[in-house]
């Protein structure tokens, strides 16, 4: 049965749990709170992409896989043809360029969202991993502008950098994603770069995404309202 109560699209709720019957029940104690979902790489195996069509189909929800892809270029091509198949809204792929243009030219209506660096990195990860030095900031921001260059629809940013992104020439129309979004009093989680839901709206992020401070609580709807709440204050 089609959901006909559009709730505020902003906030996209990270259906990170162990399998589509599991995230089922989650998106029905939600109900009509929430309208934007995101299924990832962990619940893949799990029957991830027959949740993403049911929520989509027969529930009126919009889907954001979050996938991440990375490959040489003809592979992420064929993957993301493959995916389009599927109607859904937005697909991650790593923010290098190559890999953004492949999917680009791929994604049929799907947004290309490219990830800039993953919000549960530092300073010390990227200097384990050997990227170039930098402040944080600085390589999102450089990496944003290539993958919008590149043809990407939007991007994935920590919400202390959304300010940056947004004021880039390139940033104009394009989207920005922001994860490690945590109400006032939330755990941190793996989370390193992390602010509230109103502070990344109001430093230009179009949509947040939160997941274990709305699924890891007793009242699941109730904490959706209060982040919306705290979005329209």
């Amino acid at each position: 049965m089609t959901d006909t109560t559009r709730s505020d699209d902003r906030l996209i709720v990270a259906l990170d749990l162990p399998d589509a019957l599991s995230g089922l029940a989650m998106a029905e104690r939600l109900g009509d709170a929430v309208s934007f979902y995101k299924i990832g790489l962990g619940m893949l195996t799990g029957g991830g992409l027959a949740l993403a069509n049911e929520l989509k189909d027969e529930h009126g929800k919009r889907i954001f896989l979050d996938l991440k892809l990375f490959d040489i270029g003809a592979t992420v091509e064929a993957a993301v043809r493959g995916l389009s198949r599927f109607d859904l809204d937005f697909l991650t792929v790593h923010g290098d360029p190559t890999v953004v243009a492949a999917a680009a030219q791929a994604k049929g209506s799907m947004k290309i969202l490219a990830v800039t660096v993953l919000t549960s990195l530092d300073r010390s990860d990227l200097d384990a991993a050997l990227i170039v030095p930098g402040d944080i900031p600085d390589l999102v921001a450089a990496r944003a502008a290539r993958a919008f260059e590149a043809g990407a629809d939007g991007v994935i940013a920590s919400p202390q950098e959304a300010a940056l992104i947004r004021a880039l020439p390139q940033a104009e129309g394009r989207l920005i994603v922001t994860p490690g979004v945590r109400p006032e009093g939330a755990a941190m989680g793996d989370q390193k770069r992390v602010t509230t839901p109103r502070a990344a709206v109001d430093a230009g992020a179009d949509h947040i995404v939160v997941g274990r401070p709305i699924h890891a609580t007793d009242d699941p709807a109730a904490a959706a309202r209060a982040i919306l709440a705290d979005l329209r204050a």
